[in-house]
Protein backbone atom coordinates (compact mmCIF):
# COMPACT_ATOMS: atom_id res chain seq x y z
CA UNK A 1 0.00 0.00 0.00
CA UNK A 2 1.26 3.38 -1.17
CA UNK A 3 2.19 6.16 1.40
CA UNK A 4 0.96 9.57 0.59
CA UNK A 5 1.46 13.24 2.30
CA UNK A 6 -1.94 14.63 3.60
CA UNK A 7 -2.61 18.56 3.54
CA UNK A 8 -4.63 19.61 6.40
CA UNK A 9 -5.93 23.36 6.35
CA UNK A 10 -8.38 24.77 8.97
CA UNK A 11 -10.91 26.86 7.37
CA UNK A 12 -13.37 29.58 9.11
CA UNK A 13 -16.94 28.03 8.92
CA UNK A 14 -18.75 30.46 6.62
CA UNK A 15 -19.90 30.49 3.12
CA UNK A 16 -17.05 30.89 0.58
CA UNK A 17 -13.96 29.41 2.66
CA UNK A 18 -14.29 25.92 0.58
CA UNK A 19 -14.51 27.53 -2.65
CA UNK A 20 -11.78 29.87 -1.89
CA UNK A 21 -9.41 26.80 -1.44
CA UNK A 22 -10.77 25.17 -4.22
CA UNK A 23 -9.89 28.19 -6.81
CA UNK A 24 -6.31 28.06 -5.35
CA UNK A 25 -5.94 24.79 -6.04
CA UNK A 26 -7.86 24.83 -9.66
CA UNK A 27 -5.41 28.24 -10.33
CA UNK A 28 -2.37 25.50 -9.58
CA UNK A 29 -3.89 22.99 -11.64
CA UNK A 30 -3.70 20.67 -9.03
CA UNK A 31 -5.49 17.33 -9.08
CA UNK A 32 -7.64 16.97 -5.54
CA UNK A 33 -7.45 12.61 -5.27
CA UNK A 34 -9.03 12.49 -2.28
CA UNK A 35 -10.55 15.17 0.77
CA UNK A 36 -12.60 14.93 3.91
CA UNK A 37 -14.26 18.08 5.53
CA UNK A 38 -15.24 17.65 10.00
CA UNK A 39 -16.78 20.78 10.64
CA UNK A 40 -17.70 22.20 14.43
CA UNK A 41 -19.79 25.56 14.73
CA UNK A 42 -16.47 28.05 14.07
CA UNK A 43 -14.17 26.01 12.14
CA UNK A 44 -13.74 23.36 9.02
CA UNK A 45 -10.69 20.98 9.38
CA UNK A 46 -9.94 20.00 5.92
CA UNK A 47 -7.78 17.36 5.47
CA UNK A 48 -7.01 16.58 1.48
CA UNK A 49 -4.29 14.29 -0.66
CA UNK A 50 -3.23 15.93 -3.83
CA UNK A 51 -1.88 14.50 -7.21
CA UNK A 52 1.08 16.98 -6.72
CA UNK A 53 1.55 18.04 -2.71
CA UNK A 54 4.01 20.43 -3.30
CA UNK A 55 2.25 22.43 -5.43
CA UNK A 56 -1.19 21.58 -3.33
CA UNK A 57 0.91 23.14 -0.35
CA UNK A 58 2.14 26.50 -2.30
CA UNK A 59 -1.07 27.34 -3.60
CA UNK A 60 -2.76 27.23 -0.19
CA UNK A 61 0.29 28.84 1.28
CA UNK A 62 -0.33 31.60 -1.25
CA UNK A 63 -4.33 31.58 -0.48
CA UNK A 64 -3.47 32.42 3.00
CA UNK A 65 -4.16 29.07 4.37
CA UNK A 66 -1.44 27.32 6.33
CA UNK A 67 -1.26 23.52 5.46
CA UNK A 68 -0.10 20.96 7.93
CA UNK A 69 1.46 17.56 6.57
CA UNK A 70 1.05 14.06 7.72
CA UNK A 71 1.75 10.87 5.87
CA UNK A 72 -1.41 8.57 5.75
CA UNK A 73 -1.70 5.32 3.63
CA UNK A 74 -3.69 5.36 0.71
CA UNK A 75 -5.23 1.72 -0.06
CA UNK A 76 -6.88 0.79 -3.24
CA UNK A 77 -9.85 -1.64 -2.67
CA UNK A 78 -12.92 -3.38 -4.92
CA UNK A 79 -15.86 -1.69 -4.85
CA UNK A 80 -17.33 -4.69 -3.18
CA UNK A 81 -18.82 -5.30 0.28
CA UNK A 82 -16.76 -6.60 2.75
CA UNK A 83 -13.72 -4.78 1.53
CA UNK A 84 -13.89 -2.21 4.05
CA UNK A 85 -14.02 -5.22 6.55
CA UNK A 86 -10.79 -6.57 5.05
CA UNK A 87 -8.54 -3.46 4.71
CA UNK A 88 -9.62 -2.86 8.79
CA UNK A 89 -9.52 -6.33 9.83
CA UNK A 90 -6.19 -6.96 8.65
CA UNK A 91 -5.17 -3.99 10.87
CA UNK A 92 -6.97 -5.09 14.17
CA UNK A 93 -5.11 -8.06 13.94
CA UNK A 94 -1.54 -6.42 13.78
CA UNK A 95 -2.81 -3.80 16.69
CA UNK A 96 -2.83 -1.05 14.61
CA UNK A 97 -4.98 1.87 15.66
CA UNK A 98 -6.89 3.29 12.86
CA UNK A 99 -7.22 7.43 14.18
CA UNK A 100 -9.26 7.97 10.93
CA UNK A 101 -10.15 7.30 7.45
CA UNK A 102 -11.78 8.55 4.69
CA UNK A 103 -12.60 7.59 1.27
CA UNK A 104 -15.07 7.10 -1.61
CA UNK A 105 -15.80 5.31 -4.74
CA UNK A 106 -17.45 6.41 -8.12
CA UNK A 107 -20.89 4.08 -8.41
CA UNK A 108 -20.69 1.81 -10.49
CA UNK A 109 -16.77 2.15 -10.60
CA UNK A 110 -14.06 -1.50 -9.66
CA UNK A 111 -12.17 0.10 -7.21
CA UNK A 112 -12.44 3.02 -4.61
CA UNK A 113 -9.74 4.10 -2.68
CA UNK A 114 -9.03 4.64 1.51
CA UNK A 115 -7.25 7.18 3.08
CA UNK A 116 -6.20 5.47 6.46
CA UNK A 117 -3.70 7.67 9.77
CA UNK A 118 -2.75 4.82 11.84
CA UNK A 119 -0.65 5.01 15.19
CA UNK A 120 2.09 2.63 13.52
CA UNK A 121 2.62 3.14 10.03
CA UNK A 122 5.23 1.10 9.57
CA UNK A 123 2.97 -2.27 10.79
CA UNK A 124 0.30 -0.66 8.99
CA UNK A 125 1.74 -1.00 5.65
CA UNK A 126 3.43 -4.55 6.26
CA UNK A 127 -0.63 -5.34 7.21
CA UNK A 128 -1.71 -4.52 3.83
Amino acid sequence: MPKATQLTVCLENKPGQAAKMAAALARAKVNVLAISVVDSSDLGLVRLVAENTAKAAEALTKAGMKPTRQTVITVTAPNQPGAMAEVTGQLAARGVNIKYAYGSVAKGAAEGMFVVAVDDLDTALAAL
